[in-house]
C-alpha cells in the first residue's frame, strides 16, 4: 500500500519533470523569438514617446536574440512551422516596423520612405528564398536594423543621414544578391567570440562603445559577406 503509493508518486513526478523538460526543449527557441517580439514592440512604444535612444538599444538586443533563436532550435532539434512563423513575425515587428520608426517621418516623402523600408523587410521575409543551402537572397534585415540603430546612436539622431542609410539598406534588402548564412553560434570559434562580445558590449559597456561594436559587425557582413562571414 504505502510502497505502491510512494512508487506512483515518484513515477508521476518523473513523468511530470520529463514533460516539463520536453516542453522547455521544444519552446526554448520560441521563447527567444517572443523576447525579440517584445523587444520590438517596446522599441515601437519608445519611439512613440520619442525615446529613440532606448528604441535603438532594444533593436540591438533584438539583433542578438534573432541570431540566437535559430541556433537554439537546431541545437535542440526543435525546428517547427510554428517557430518559423513566430520568428518571421518577430523579425517583421522588430526589424521592420520598429526600425522604420527611427526615421521619424514628418511629411509625405518621409512617410513613403518608411513604407518602402517596411515593405522591403516584408518582401525579404516572405518572398526571397535562395534555394541554395546556407545562403540568403538579399541582405538579412537584422543587419540593416543593427546598422541603422548603431548609426542613430553614434550620430545622436542625425535623421538626414539615417534616411540616406535606410534608402541604401532598402536597395541591399531587395537586391537578390547572395549572402552567406553565417550561423554565428554554430560556426567557427571566432564568430562565437564576436557574438559574446556583442552581448557583453550591450549589457556592460557605454552605449557609444556598444554602437560602434554592432555597427562594425553589421558593416563587415554587409560589405564583405563572403570574404569574412562565409561558413567553412
Amino acid at each position: 500500500g504505502i510502497f505502491q503509493s510512494t512508487k506512483k508518486l515518484v513515477l508521476s513526478k518523473r513523468v511530470g519533470r520529463g514533460r516539463m523538460l520536453e516542453f522547455l526543449r521544444k519552446n526554448a527557441a520560441n521563447g527567444l523569438s517572443m523576447a525579440n517580439l517584445v523587444a520590438g514592440l517596446t522599441s515601437i512604444l519608445c519611439s512613440f514617446n520619442r525615446q529613440y535612444s532606448h528604441s535603438c538599444q532594444l533593436l540591438l538586443v533584438g539583433f542578438l536574440l534573432d541570431l540566437a533563436d535559430g541556433a537554439v532550435a537546431r541545437w535542440l532539434n526543435a525546428c517547427s512551422a510554428l517557430g518559423a512563423k513566430l520568428d518571421d513575425f518577430a523579425d517583421f515587428t522588430t526589424f521592420g516596423l520598429a526600425t522604420a520608426l527611427l526615421l521619424q517621418p514628418q511629411g509625405v516623402l518621409d512617410g513613403l520612405l518608411v513604407i518602402a523600408y517596411v515593405m522591403a523587410v516584408f518582401a525579404r521575409l516572405c518572398f526571397f528564398s535562395s534555394g541554395i543551402p546556407f545562403t540568403y537572397r538579399g541582405l538579412p534585415c537584422p543587419y540593416a536594423s543593427s546598422l541603422l540603430a548603431g548609426t542613430f546612436l553614434l550620430t545622436e539622431g542625425n535623421v538626414t543621414l539615417l534616411r540616406v542609410t535606410a534608402a541604401i539598406m532598402i536597395l541591399f534588402m531587395v537586391d537578390q544578391g547572395l549572402y552567406p548564412h553565417d550561423k554565428v553560434l554554430e560556426s567557427q570559434l571566432w564568430k562565437k567570440v564576436v557574438y559574446a562580445g556583442g552581448v557583453a558590449a550591450i549589457l556592460f559597456l557605454p552605449v557609444a562603445v556598444a554602437s560602434i561594436y554592432c555597427l562594425t559587425w553589421s558593416m563587415s557582413y554587409i560589405i564583405f559577406p563572403y570574404a569574412i562571414w562565409s561558413g567553412k
